[in-house]
């Protein structure tokens, strides 16, 4: 590196890759959607760094697996009525295609945060990816770390006017009787009833309250009487599709053993809650993202007609929360496997998959730490008599103290290690700085430059044909629309010959 001609071959390398690059100008048969919770820009460095270092280098010349991609762009994040978002509508925003206010899911910003006039949501609810993909005949699937429940997954197939009313306990008192709850939104409305793979936590929203788990004593928290996985099953016998065709599951152990040969519809459901930190699960009754995510890709790749996925790295987000930096980067990590997982068992040639954040969150990279220093580490200023402060900081959050700790008498490395804020609040904020988007396969290259969240649900329904762009140039059933209409055309020009022939 202390040699120009290192950085001149660097340079002179990427411009001869760079023109090299081709677009793929064609439908995509699939889209994978990998969205990282709170995966904001400071994240995305600092993750980058932690798998160097976990390689044995020094860190700042890595790249996380995605961002190899070839097209990148720049999102806004900001909700209609905030300047810094929230998840619920952020993830309206990049699976409806549509902007929303804070809090609320699926529906358009006609509708306010806890609005409890049902007629007034089912009256502004707008359609998502999932819904689109359903009417184009491709199968679906949700994938998350968080509960199914959540807000990025809801924003898929629930219209609600609070993120928080995932069941019907939560639901006020006030709230008019046509209001569903999220999850059941999930398991008895379209789209969810027709998502073929849901994978994920939550449990605890689709029992009643008088169940009791005897290994955990959990009980559920729903309080009117259903069952709604016995009610998801169900409905699966009432498709009459066989028991070889659709399952439930509660453990890895149960995942691994799946045949995905015959499965057309799969619930997993791992954790009474959030699933557990990737580096605190227990591996045999909770898989990681990689593994749901090649479990998903085999039961929806059966269709001829193509998938459209959603993946959520959603505990990037809750790490940060607490400030808890260095479990938000191996969460990054994990997510990054996933995605690497999901580019080795498809093709960029009828694929299209993205990479992107929903928001930012305040983790900063600070000071002016030596190359190679571990980034959970610390750095010292000379001139400073007081003891060092760690790389990584928050702006706000949990993690201040009146009197700031000594980092060298305490383990900065350690997966729960709470790095100092400047402000104390119970929960650190996120962040309204843009976010990344990185993409490969067919029509990857429309992400460029700096564009709106909503943007990005455009893209994947251009790709892949579906929605209102179901009749586009690259779209295989304009080609045969185009190609009926010309035999149509050449039949009229056969018959008016033969006409001619006949008549002279």
């Amino acid at each position: 590196e202390q040699n120009p001609d290192y950085w001149y071959s660097i340079g002179r390398s990427n411009i001869i890759k760079a023109r090299k690059l081709k677009a793929i100008e064609k439908e995509a048969k699939n889209v994978i959607l990998f969205v990282g919770d709170g995966l904001g820009i400071s994240t995305l460095t600092a993750a980058r760094i932690l798998k160097g270092q976990l390689d044995g280098k020094s860190g700042e010349e890595s790249n996380l697996w995605f961002e190899n991609f070839p097209y990148t762009a720049l999102i806004k994040t900001y909700n209609v009525d905030r300047q810094v978002p929230d998840s619920a509508a952020t993830a309206t925003a990049f699976l409806c295609g549509v902007k929303a206010n804070y809090e609320t899911l699926k529906v358009n910003a006609k509708v306010k945060p806890k609005e409890t006039n049902c007629d007034a949501v089912e009256a502004n609810k707008i359609k998502s990816i999932m819904d689109w993909a359903i009417e184009a005949g491709k199968s679906t699937g949700i994938v998350t770390t968080t509960r199914v429940t959540h807000a990025t997954p809801a924003a898929a197939y629930a219209s609600i006017s609070y993120r928080y009313w995932e069941n019907n306990a939560e639901l006020p008192v006030n709230v008019s009787r046509k209001c569903k709850d999220i999850t059941r939104q999930l398991i008895e409305d379209e789209p969810g009833s027709k998502i073929n793979v849901i994978l994920g936590g939550g449990l605890k929203n689709f029992l009643n309250n008088t169940f009791n788990d005897s290994n955990s004593k959990e009980t559920g928290k729903r309080t009117d009487g259903l069952d709604l996985i016995k009610i998801w099953k169900e409905m699966r016998s009432k498709q009459k599709l066989n028991f070889d065709q659709f399952r439930y599951v509660s453990s890895a152990k149960d995942l691994r053993a799946l045949n995905s040969d015959k499965i057309q519809y799969l619930l997993g459901l791992f954790n009474y809650d959030h699933m557990s930190y990737d580096r605190e699960r227990d591996k045999e009754e909770e898989p990681s993202l990689a593994e749901m995510t090649e479990a998903a890709i085999k039961v929806l790749s059966k269709n001829s007609k193509g998938y459209v996925l959603m993946i959520e790295g959603g505990r990037i987000d809750h790490a940060h929360h607490q400030n808890f930096g260095n479990m938000a980067l191996y969460e990054t990590l994990a997510m990054d496997a996933a995605v690497e997982t999901a580019n080795k068992l498809t093709s960029d040639e009828n694929t299209l998959i993205v990479v992107t954040a929903d928001h930012s969150h305040t983790l900063t990279i600070n000071g002016y730490p030596k190359r190679g220093q571990s980034i959970f580490g610390y750095f010292s200023e000379k001139e400073n008599d007081s003891f060092p402060y760690t790389v990584l900081m928050y702006t706000n959050g949990p993690g201040f103290k009146d009197q700031r700790s000594n980092p060298l008498k305490v383990n900065t490395s350690a997966l729960r290690y709470r790095q100092h804020a400047a402000v104390y609040v119970d929960e650190a904020a996120h962040a309204g700085e843009d976010v990344a988007v990185y993409s490969q396969g067919p029509m990857a290259h429309l992400f460029h430059g700096l564009k709106e969240q909503s943007y990005v649900a455009h893209v994947m329904a251009y790709a892949s044909c579906i929605w209102i762009y179901s009749n586009e140039t690259h779209c295989s059933q304009a080609s045969n629309i185009t190609s009926k209409k010309l035999s149509v055309f050449m039949f009229a020009i056969y018959t008016l010959i033969y006409m001619l022939f006949v008549c002279f």
